[in-house]
């Protein structure tokens, strides 16, 4: 079995369920995870958590993302892109100088109400499930962050933004906001997901390339190992002594390991054993006097 996390760049018309269903069939094994949904119309990163590294979906899907998106003022669709049916259509704004305030107003925090069109799930069923059956539901709006915002092309009314934004951020609404906040409305027209904490869009390979290099037995370098994602972590060694308290997934004093010293509460380190073999992510409790398992992965 493959363990490691792929950076897939997901082509239009592909739903990330299918992506996932594609490679099962190409690595020939049913475990395996996307991080995140992303729009069948959308592009770009999807890590993709192989094997063992499925226990990192939850962890990828914190990390702040990049995107860069195209959108158009003066309409509204039901799924606030140009794949939707139009609700209106109103004059666009065309100053310059009001599309950069109105954009630029969203930099920082905001609530955001979820489209219809999305994976959030409402009394156990998905929002897009509901919006196919014609029924819109109230729903709360949930905080956002949006740490960078760049106008990238301003020729009216089309609109073009590189956005890095919080986990739970849809740029769908973002631009559908930006649109009310001018009166006009606004659909995204094409939305390419650029980066994903270390996946970027440079390094991405689409299915058909994997598939072909898992056929050549060409893999190297395409899978990123699991302890890899945690580079920026101090290194432990498990003393032969405590291997069982490892395995089992005990707290392990400072007698246990072998490593650097001075140690901070909340801290956290990968483990290892002799042999190189990577146990986990263990966080120190300075009161205790040990490391605490984060995740396990061995």
């Amino acid at each position: 079995m493959t363990d490691g996390v792929l950076n897939v760049y997901k082509e239009k018309g592909y739903t990330s369920h299918d992506v996932v269903a594609r490679l099962r069939g190409i690595f020939k094994q049913r475990k395996i995870g996307h991080t995140g949904t992303l729009d069948p119309e959308a592009e770009g990163v999807l890590p993709v958590c192989l094997g063992k590294a499925t226990k990192l979906c939850d962890m990828l899907t914190d990390k702040r993302k990049e995107y860069v998106a195209d959108f158009v003022l003066g309409i509204t669709t039901d799924t606030q892109d140009m794949t939707g049916n139009v609700l209106s259509m109103s004059r666009a704004e065309t100053a310059p100088d009001k599309i950069e305030e109105a954009v630029m107003s969203f930099l920082g925090s905001y609530e955001q109400l979820p489209p219809m069109y999305s994976a959030v799930k409402v009394n156990g069923k998905r929002l897009y499930e509901l919006a196919r059956e014609g029924r819109e539901v109230e729903r709360s709006k949930r905080p956002v962050t949006i740490y960078e915002l760049e106008i990238l092309e301003l020729e009216p009314p089309s609109v073009r933004i590189r956005v890095v934004c919080s986990k739970g951020t849809y740029i769908r609404t973002l631009c559908h906001d930006i649109g009310a906040r001018l009166s006009c409305g606004a659909a995204v027209k094409t939305l390419l997901r650029t980066r994903v904490e270390r996946f970027t869009l440079e390094n991405a390979k689409t299915l058909s390339q994997i598939e072909e290099a898992v056929k050549k037995g060409e893999t190297r370098g395409l899978v990123l190992p699991v302890d890899e994602m945690f580079g920026e972590l101090a290194a432990v060694t498990v003393k032969e002594d405590f291997y069982k308290a490892a395995l089992n997934g005990n707290p392990l004093f400072l007698r246990a390991v072998t490593g650097k010293s001075g140690w901070l509460e909340g801290e956290r380190a990968r483990l290892y054993d002799r042999e190189g073999r990577f146990y986990g992510i263990y966080e120190f409790q300075a009161m205790k006097g040990r490391f605490k398992p984060v995740k396990l992965f061995l």
